[in-house]
């Protein structure tokens, strides 16, 4: 089990890995050893997530997020498979932890009496200063 949050946890079986070639460093061995993971979540599917968390989820994952509801996050910043699946795993926690956090929600407010006083006040100096500065006509001497 992945733990989340305290009440969120997913089972391992619900994420695959995918062991890719990874650009950058790394000299001979980059072209040779797959050490980039390519990690996959379906998160469509996945009885773990509740419903509100999994919308959330979706919409968060934008480009990361496949056709048929998998979210796919590559990582390849380490050398090694292992850190590698380390740090895919963390942004998948990541991930979802945001999308665990319930969003606040807007109230409109009305401005206050002072704050359009003082607006229209800004707008009356600017509008001043730009009539000094025009050009003045002579009449002919």
């Amino acid at each position: 089990m992945i733990y989340i949050t305290d009440e969120l946890e997913i089972d391992e079986r619900e994420i695959g890995e995918e062991f890719i070639l990874a650009s950058g460093p790394g000299g001979q061995n980059v072209n040779k050893v797959a050490t980039a993971v390519q990690l996959r979540f379906n998160v469509r599917t996945s009885p773990s997530l509740p419903d509100d968390i999994r919308s959330r989820l979706m919409n968060i994952a934008g480009k990361r997020l496949s056709r048929d509801g998998t979210l796919i996050i590559k990582a390849g910043r380490y050398r090694t498979r292992e850190r590698n699946r380390q740090d895919a795993l963390e942004r998948l926690i990541v991930l979802i932890r945001k999308a665990s956090e319930i969003p606040k929600i807007r109230r409109r407010t009305k401005p206050t009496f002072a704050s359009k006083k003082k607006r229209m006040e800004t707008k009356r100096k600017t509008g001043e200063r730009k009539r000094m500065r025009r050009s003045v006509k002579y009449s002919g001497e």
